[in-house]
């Protein structure tokens, strides 16, 4: 019988996921009472906090920095994306650029 070893990539380590989980049991709330609360499967939320899945949609991580006291701009940042607010910031501030370099002269 050959037993294989998982072996923990930097990735399982960090990351929206983990950083999530930690700041969970920090606060000893059993995963499964997290995951109803913010009403996702719990085994998807699992997968999540294991880093197996991608961070969920921005709805999922601003109910769970709701529910755990979580600074969002920390969340999306360990999700590795802006959150909405800065996306339009930023869409609206290249618009600008663009008509503003386009400019007659």
């Amino acid at each position: 019988m050959v037993v294989k070893k998982k072996l923990v990539r930097q990735q399982d380590l960090t990351g929206f996921g983990p950083w999530v989980r930690r700041e969970r049991e920090k606060l000893d709330i059993p995963l499964n009472v997290f995951a109803r609360e913010i009403d996702i499967s719990p085994a998807y939320w699992s997968r999540i906090e294991r880093g197996l899945e991608n961070a969920p949609k921005d709805e999922l991580i601003l109910a769970a920095c709701e529910r755990l006291g979580l600074d969002t701009d920390q969340a999306f940042v360990e999700a590795q994306r802006l959150p909405p607010d800065v996306r339009d910031d930023i869409s609206t501030a290249l618009r600008a650029y663009r008509e503003f370099k386009n400019r007659p002269r």
